[in-house]
């Protein structure tokens, strides 16, 4: 049963996956292959030590001869060696889980790193880090280790029914039924667990979202005292994740206690038939100790083989998670014979543009607008009315589902993604900053700049304005998202390392909406001197800063409604754009 359970294990759940799973174990299939090897002489010891009864008890016990003194110290050496191959194979398991997760993980930061707006839009972080770290570890690592105990058990069960047979073939014989009976019920585990345990990941993920909101967003749960209503969230997901535990420990938890039960009712059998094998001399009083002790090492583990089986059923289902992240292809991606943009000439041209997050809900809706090169061209209207998603089209975070955007006469999509966004720096309205210092994060932009080309980054973001209150200066480490420094020299910072990166094409999404009107003035300074000689998309809300753009779009549900100068779109009395700039005056 042992030999089916392990043969159903390894078709059903290592084959299809095969390839993929052998080019993360390849780089250490020695390590991998000596670890389960080493099962076998862990797993066969257990017969030896039981088999050496037989001629201790027939020889000393009954004989009353002390010939056979020596197998004590035999069994204890054997328990010793058992014990030294059980760590080496420990150790290398470790060794190797260890490695093809840390490997697995690589590739799927990788992916990460490359799959569009819309994964981000649809997953949570807390899910992300379930599906990208710890279902990692769970598929390798714990696979392995529980592999290794498989193993370590079927070899031990095999070598352990052979001394069964050698000993009596008729007490063998109840013995295997048993086993049977025993180990049926693992057949059905996996269907009873893959629901629940995929909730359960879920749910899991929501908890880990929790701490990241409550990271994230401290300040904004202090000021609103918010501390009742996460801890009433935080309470309602830990009680379902409750919840969950109990009803896995419903549908598997009586495997162990039936299995005892069941090996309980076998060892019973043996023993009455045992007796009545021994008074009819069929068999000596060494045969039936020798099989007993066959017959406990081999139940025991059975007992408990239902707890490991689970995990390895858990593990299953982590490595299918795994491999379908793998599998996962991003939906912005480069064309089989994408070409390199190695400079913007004529300019950009969105034609009949349409775009949708869900279907049949649409954003934009048969967009049209040229900007030449170095041209500046401003985008205002309505919140939500689109102007975020027409500049996000550009670099091709999201792909158009309708019409064509242009370079140069070409479609954006014929243009390998790396050309396409190395030739577009975009500040955002609240940019973000890794960890590390200042000069970390300007070098982004572009990390072989002279120390020439970062001092001038500098001096034209203005970020020497405050550099010279930092001892540190450049060096002066910011915290995790820039968390030390304030909004206006965040932005300057970003607007540094779009200097560095030195792109012809520059977009602006509300670069200046959340700051004071001090820093808002020295940040506007900075962006002037980032859009000079520059193709230049800008979107804002506060109309003051596009008087002198070279175009104007209003964009209000999806549409581009009127264009112009500024002064051209004031002289239309009924225009959208004068409304709203003569009330942001008042």
């Amino acid at each position: 049963m042992l030999k089916k359970l392990f043969a159903k294990f390894i078709n059903t759940h290592f084959v299809s996956d095969y390839r993929q799973m052998w080019q993360y174990i390849r780089p250490y299939w020695g390590r991998a292959l000596l670890a389960v090897l080493i099962t076998i002489p862990i797993g066969a010891l257990d017969a030896v030590i039981a088999w050496a009864l037989k001629p201790y008890m027939d020889v000393m016990m009954l004989e009353q001869n002390t010939q056979t003194l020596w197998i004590p110290l035999v069994i204890i050496a054997f328990s010793a060696l058992q014990g030294i191959l059980t760590f080496s194979a420990t150790y290398c398991n470790n060794w190797v889980g260890n490695r093809i997760a840390a490997d697995v993980k690589i590739t799927l930061f990788q992916k990460l790193m490359r799959f569009d707006a819309g994964f981000f839009d649809s997953n949570t972080s807390g899910n992300v880090i379930m599906r990208f770290n710890s279902d990692v570890d769970a598929a390798c690592s714990g696979l392995l280790s529980n592999l290794k105990q498989f193993c370590t058990r079927f070899f031990s069960s095999v070598s352990l029914v052979a001394v069964l047979f050698y000993n009596s073939w008729k007490l063998a014989l109840i013995a295997v039924m048993v086993l049977f009976c025993a180990l049926f019920p693992l057949t059905r585990v996996r269907r009873r667990i893959k629901d629940i345990n995929e909730e359960t990941l879920f749910t899991n993920a929501e908890v880990m979202t929790h701490y990241n909101e409550a990271y994230g967003g401290n300040r904004v749960i202090s000021s609103y005292n918010l501390y009742e209503y996460e801890n009433k969230l935080f309470d309602q997901t830990l009680h379902h994740v409750f919840k969950l535990g109990m009803k896995m420990v419903q549908r598997t938890g009586m495997l162990s206690p039936f299995m005892h039960f069941v090996v309980s009712i076998g060892i019973a059998l043996v023993i009455w038939m045992g007796s009545y094998l021994i008074l009819s001399h069929q068999i000596t009083a060494g045969n039936f100790v020798s099989f007993i002790a066959a017959l406990i090492l081999l139940y025991n583990p059975i007992k408990g083989i239902g707890n490991s089986f689970n995990n390895v059923q858990v593990a299953l289902m982590a490595m299918e998670r795994v491999f379908e992240l793998l599998d996962n292809t991003p939906l912005i991606q480069n064309q089989p014979n994408a070409i390199e943009l190695t400079d913007v000439k004529q300019g950009i041209e969105y034609k009949n543009v349409c775009f949708e997050y869900v279907a049949g809900k649409p954003v934009l809706k048969n967009i049209n607008l040229s900007i030449k090169k170095g041209e500046t061209i401003a985008l205002v209207g309505n919140s939500g009315g689109g102007k975020s998603t027409f500049v996000n089209l550009l670099p091709r975070f999201y792909d158009v589902t309708g019409g064509n955007i242009l370079i140069d006469g070409k479609d954006i999509r014929e243009y390998t993604l790396e050309s396409l966004r190395d030739k577009i720096a975009i500040v955002f309205q609240d940019n973000f900053l890794f960890s590390g210092t200042i000069r970390d994060n300007i070098l982004l932009g572009n990390e072989n700049a002279s120390p020439e080309e970062i001092d001038h980054a500098v001096k034209m973001a203005f970020v020497d304005d405050f550099l010279k209150n930092l001892p540190k200066g450049l060096d002066t480490d910011i915290g995790e998202r820039g968390s030390l420094l304030s909004g206006g020299q965040k932005q300057r910072v970003a607007i540094a390392r779009a200097f560095l990166k030195n792109a012809p094409i520059v977009i602006l999404d509300e670069a200046t909406s959340a700051l004071d009107n001090k820093s808002e003035a020295v940040v506007q300074k900075a962006i002037e001197n980032l859009m000079k000689d520059r193709t230049v998309i800008v979107i804002a809300h506060r109309l003051s800063t596009v008087r002198h753009a070279d175009k104007i779009a209003v964009i209000n549900y999806g549409k581009i409604i009127e264009s112009g100068t500024h002064q051209e779109l004031l002289n239309q009395p009924e225009s959208v754009y004068a409304s709203l700039y003569k009330a942001q005056l008042k």
